[in-house]
């Protein structure tokens, strides 16, 4: 570990569940997570990437190997896994952008399955083992504030998390409930797209954001852990683009 944990902070010894937690932003979450001196546990439907990201992790960090894509296997692992104080959901597979002439709608659909229902089965099973005071947080995307062409469909799933995000906020309170709509991240979810399309689109977003350069996973997993130390915030999607939504 490159920094000593934080021994007195309000994240010291909490339990924090991180559904997608093996890699890219659930992976840069849980470590600033065990940073600020809490514990985390990573779930991922590969174990391969949950041996490989507990060994960046500290001895007491724990991994479990659970499709999201069914229902019965997130009620499962919440009976499992017992108390904890937040749940962070980031799981999610590569979408392709495609214009809708060539868009395949029964594949489409299934791009639902982990980003949509996944979250939704998580809160259902996961909420009651939540601490007193403890938080839910998902993600979507800036797609749902500004679409790109040819990207209407994770356009549409960034806005119904947006949607669901503020539905649950009222549904649990007072369980806070948010969400980060994250922007373009330098992460394997563009790992679809050929080098050489994907260099070309990092920098087609680079030179569209204020900021001149990509998100890195570091980036959001600054804001998750805010939205699970902000004691006053709930049904608010966070957006975290580099100002990209504005030019």
């Amino acid at each position: 570990m490159e920094n000593e944990p934080k021994t007195n902070g309000v994240l010291t010894h909490k339990r924090i569940v991180i559904l997608g937690g093996s890699s890219g932003i659930g992976l840069a979450t849980a470590k600033a997570a065990v940073g600020e001196g809490a514990n985390v546990i990573i779930v991922s439907s590969n174990q391969q990437r949950i041996s490989a990201a507990l060994e960046l992790l500290p001895a007491e960090s724990s991994g479990f190997s659970v499709d999201l894509s069914k229902e019965e296997n997130i009620k499962t692992f919440f009976e499992q896994v017992g108390n904890f104080d937040h749940l962070i959901y980031t799981a999610g597979e590569n979408i392709s952008m495609n214009m809708m002439e060539d868009m395949d709608i029964e594949q489409a659909k299934s791009f639902l399955n982990i980003r949509f229902w996944g979250a939704l089965s998580a809160i259902k099973y996961g909420k009651a083992h939540l601490n007193e005071g403890g938080s839910i947080t998902l993600m979507s995307g800036s797609f749902g504030h500004r679409p790109s062409k040819g990207y209407s469909l994770g356009a549409s799933i960034c806005g119904a998390m947006d949607a669901f995000t503020r539905a649950m906020a009222v549904e649990l309170a007072p369980i806070r409930v948010n969400n980060i709509a994250a922007g373009v991240i330098r992460t394997n979810l563009w790992d679809g797209l050929s080098e050489e399309d994907r260099n070309g689109f990092y920098k087609y977003m680079e030179d569209a954001s204020l900021l001149k350069r990509i998100g890195e996973p570091e980036d959001i997993a600054q804001a998750f852990i805010y939205l699970m130390k902000q004691p006053h915030t709930t049904g608010q999607s966070l957006l975290i683009d580099g100002g990209s939504v504005l030019v």
